[in-house]
């Protein structure tokens, strides 16, 4: 049997290093399979699962390269100079390709951002689901759906963009953000009590964030050369010649900005509502003024 396998093998050798690289990559996908089953019980609950997932497709891909070269090594010999005089074409023709392998590199080395994360990427905004070799995939937000929540679309952006646009990542360092409610009041409404009571309305709301967010933002100010900005809610007064606004501005975690603004909403209009005559909630009216003297006039023509 052996003389048999030997003979076959001199006089096809090209199809018995097909066999043979056919049977490698068999026995190395059934050993990744058979790691991975084992590491699952482990980091299923955890992050790490997708980074250990990803390293074993990695790792797994490199080994059969090698052993692609191993096996082909003297087949490839006279293709070298073929290889040389089409690297430059080659190079042209995949240059997008190449610059997308370069921002891979760069987001996984870079600290752009990373799985879970959410960012804005080439004009896209969406949490990051898988960081691939030459396009990153993000569970889209926006878009027809207000309040940043899924609109179910995953969408796959060119690794490229991270080198001709910005990239905004709202979880990075600091996992909340600065949001702003208006509320339009009549002139005449008990202002200080407004305020008084937006203001207990967001500490009662959000007050779970800022021991929370203080660390946060200390971490970045020894990061980053950065202010000391407030963390407390805050309630600005201006107006114009139609109402007063009462401004809220206050810190909130960036999955849950939906869900804090219908809180504090529903707790104003609840609070409002029992002091009736002294706030009053404006909106917009338009003031329709007859001219008697043309009317009259149009009447006798």
């Amino acid at each position: 049997m052996r003389e048999w396998i030997d003979q076959y093998r001199e006089a096809y050798p090209l199809v018995a290093n097909i066999i043979v690289f056919i049977l490698v990559i068999i026995f190395i996908l059934m050993i990744r399979r058979v790691a991975l089953n084992r590491l699952y019980k482990q980091f299923n609950h955890s992050e790490n699962w997708y980074v250990t997932r990803k390293i074993a497709k990695w790792l797994t891909n490199f080994i059969l390269v090698l052993v692609f070269v191993y096996i082909f090594g003297s087949n490839l010999s006279g293709f070298t100079t073929a290889i040389g005089l089409a690297g430059a074409g080659v190079t042209y023709a995949l240059r997008e390709v190449i610059v997308s392998f370069a921002g891979w590199f760069a987001i996984m080395f870079g600290d752009f951002f990373k799985t879970g994360d959410r960012v804005l990427l080439g004009g896209t905004k969406g949490d990051v689901v898988d960081i691939g070799l030459l396009r990153t995939t993000l569970m889209e937000i926006g878009e027809w759906v207000e309040g940043d929540q899924y609109t179910g679309r995953i969408v796959r952006v060119a690794n490229s963009y991270i080198f001709n646009s910005p990239v905004y990542n709202y979880t990075a360092d600091f996992k909340f953000l600065w949001d702003e409610v208006h509320i339009p009041l009549h002139f005449g409404s008990n202002i200080p009590l407004a305020k008084e009571i937006v203001l207990n309305i967001a500490e009662e709301t959000i007050g779970t964030y800022n021991a929370k967010a203080e660390e946060e933002w200390d971490n970045m100010k020894r990061r980053y050369r950065i202010e000391n900005a407030s963390l407390k809610p805050q309630v600005f007064v201006l107006f114009d010649d139609n109402w007063i606004t009462m401004s809220l501005r206050y810190i909130v975690d960036t999955r849950e900005r939906r869900s804090v603004k219908d809180r504090m909403f529903t707790s104003m209009l609840e609070q409002f509502d029992q002091y009736k005559g002294e706030i009053e909630l404006a909106s917009q009216t338009f003031e329709i003024v007859r001219d008697e003297k043309r009317s009259d006039k149009d009447k006798n023509t």
